[in-house]
């Protein structure tokens, strides 16, 4: 077969990116390069990669099949050319996604820990939601990520192999409103009181899950602002511009002006962070920032 290391690197992004047009723009191609790119792979290949749908593009059997063996070529390839460049880095890099709400509540306390046990691994981080974060780990472009999931905790995604999890700890879904108005000096919202609320939510498409709005509302949500930096969705909170929802555990790190209500009249709604990565991929570098993460008591 006459595969690339560049047919390889579109294979990855598209895997990742679920869209050739996405990839085009990951990789500074033109979306018509990115076509002949995935179609030279498949012929090259002999068999059928791309699963091109109404949605986007998902990776066939084959396509995942190839992508195992992509994510270690590719690896492989960065550390020939840091060995021939005389490049070699000083320190062991690990690459880490941490999901959009997690990052202000995990980042600070176990870096800061890596930084003490483990001086020599650098960590770079990237965030997003879990579905991406997972397309991330199957590309190969993150080493470990930061995931949440909601009972009853099924698997997060189909693909073989089945991500390795472990669980760092589990937080209560609470929403936040501002300090003064409507609902000043209290503990608790019933779900009615939010059913003509203003919400701050995070922009969502087929793929991607709806954030910021309670879980189960009745009716269509009037979502007034969209936004992924969490901190802009709580200054526009504190502002009196909308409610949304965040997990318990981001208390200690609230801009002034923000307070969490616990929500009556509908389930409880549990998050898990997990640690996730794909097995057997974990080198010595990932499995410390694993334990960084897993040792952090996210209560203080």
């Amino acid at each position: 077969m006459g595969i690339s290391s560049a047919g390889l690197r579109v294979l990855r992004q598209i895997a990742e990116f679920g869209s050739f047009t996405a990839a085009a723009a990951r990789l500074g191609y033109t979306q018509s390069a990115i076509s002949r790119q995935a179609a030279s792979l498949e012929r090259s290949a002999g068999a059928d990669l791309f699963e091109r749908r109404s949605d986007g593009v998902r990776l066939t059997a084959a396509g995942q099949a190839l992508l195992r063996h992509a994510r270690t070529i590719l690896d492989a390839v960065v550390a020939a050319e840091h060995d021939l460049a005389g490049t070699v880095p000083r320190t062991e890099q690990v690459r880490l996604g941490v999901f959009l709400s997690a990052g202000a509540v995990v980042l600070p306390a176990a870096l800061g820990r890596l930084a003490q046990t483990d001086p020599h691994i650098t960590v770079t981080t990237r965030d997003g939601t879990t579905p991406a974060l997972i397309r991330a780990l199957r590309a190969g472009s993150v080493d470990l990520a930061v995931l949440t999931s909601r009972p009853p905790h099924r698997p997060l995604d189909s693909e073989s192999p089945r991500l390795h999890l472990e669980t760092v700890e589990d937080t209560e879904l609470v929403v936040a409103v501002p300090s003064t108005g409507q609902f000043a000096g209290r503990m608790a919202v019933h779900i009615d009181e939010l059913v003509d609320a203003a919400w701050i939510s995070t922009p969502s498409s087929s793929s991607e899950p709806l954030l910021g709005v309670w879980p189960g509302l009745p009716g269509r949500p009037r979502i007034v602002h969209s936004t992924r930096d969490w901190l802009t969705k709580l200054q526009l909170v504190a502002s009196g511009q909308g409610v949304t929802t965040v997990p318990a555990r981001l208390a200690p790190v609230l801009p002034p002006g923000v307070s969490l209500l616990h929500v009556e009249g509908a389930p409880s709604e549990i998050r898990r962070y997990l640690v996730a990565s794909l097995p057997g991929r974990r080198t010595p570098a990932a499995k410390a920032v694993a334990r960084a993460i897993m040792s952090t008591d996210l209560r203080k």
